[in-house]
């Protein structure tokens, strides 16, 4: 396809996110002129190259959620140090969302700040993880507990990196895609793959220039992510991430209707999107009620007791909830 440019307007903060076939290969021309070294962050999986024509060398993450750690982050910006790494240098995050988020985390507190260029390679960082400038990592109480708002010089989105996807990474991505659908991008069905990364990108992009920092619009992206961030937890990260994502839109539906907030047709329709999507929508058989319910409050979005994005008559929106029975009942339905 033709490379296609979205701004992310953020004044100053602005950024382009570039889509296409072999984009990649245009990740030098948004490198800043003084910059001398870029650390790639990676990990050893990914397999795609990066030609900066700067002095870099290569920084392997390790594999899997339990790298998402502080831990991590302390070994990676130890590992620049080491290199000779000045905040005049940059960074250039090459994976999944799991490296993305850490490596930016890592840029943004490296001599309190050094640029990032994202370059996602599987169709979540693509649609969600990459831009918006959201980084963080994991502690044992919960996902993205510690981390910071920075925003990338550039997004790279290359549609050819995603060939080599396994079959987990592309429900990990739909589950993000069956999100956009309802909060707002309209049907994807039909779309062929790069239109859908596409429309998806753009009311990303929208979203985060009227809400950078979640303040209030921003939240209604975190569609399906309280139960999402519960699973991943209590199943020790087994679930991948838009797994888990599809079986919290499917949760949030169920909420949604035990409130009265929509009626039995839209239910179904959400199964009907998430079929679709070839996602499944039910609890793990080993899921315990009673251990998912003290995870919500743990979520980064419970600031006065537990709250979701709810589906309602004027759309997705965020909802204190406090009847804690209606959300062990609503878990029951989807079991």
């Amino acid at each position: 396809m033709e490379s296609k440019e979205i701004s992310v307007n953020l004044g100053e903060r602005s950024y382009p996110v570039l889509i296409g076939s072999s984009c990649i290969n245009e990740v030098a021309s948004y490198i800043g002129p003084d910059v001398k070294k870029i650390a790639i962050v990676t990990q050893e999986s990914i397999g795609v190259d990066i030609e900066t024509g700067r002095e870099q060398k290569i920084f392997h993450l390790p594999i899997g959620e339990h790298g998402k750690s502080i831990e991590t982050i302390k070994e990676l910006c130890s590992s620049w140090v080491r290199w000779g790494m000045t905040r005049s240098d940059a960074v250039i995050a090459v994976g999944g969302g799991m490296v993305t988020d850490v490596a930016a985390f890592a840029a943004s507190i490296y001599h309190r700040g050094i640029p990032v260029i994202n370059v996602p390679t599987s169709l979540l960082g693509m649609v969600d993880a990459a831009i918006g400038g959201k980084t963080g990592v994991n502690l044992p109480e919960g996902k993205n507990l510690v981390g910071t708002f920075w925003q990338p010089q550039a997004v790279i989105c290359d549609i050819e990196t995603l060939t080599t996807l396994p079959e987990k990474e592309w429900k990990c991505g739909y589950g993000e895609i069956a999100k956009y659908h309802f909060i707002g991008s309209g049907d994807l069905r039909n779309m062929d793959l790069a239109s859908q990364i596409t429309e998806c990108i753009k009311l990303k992009t929208d979203i985060v220039a009227q809400d950078e920092r979640e303040g209030g619009k921003r939240a209604i992206l975190n569609y399906g992510h309280t139960l999402a961030h519960a699973l991943e937890l209590e199943n020790q990260f087994s679930l991948a991430h838009g797994e888990a994502v599809a079986i919290g839109i499917r949760y949030a539906a169920q909420v949604a209707f035990d409130l009265g907030r929509i009626d039995e047709s839209r239910v179904l329709y959400h199964e009907e999107i998430l079929n679709h999507f070839n996602l499944q929508y039910t609890l793990p058989s080993q899921v315990d009620a009673g251990r998912i319910l003290p995870l919500f409050e743990r979520d980064k979005k419970a600031q006065d007791g537990i709250t979701f994005v709810l589906d309602g008559k004027n759309g997705v929106e965020i909802v204190k909830v406090e009847n804690q029975n209606i959300l062990r009942k609503s878990l029951e339905v989807i079991q």
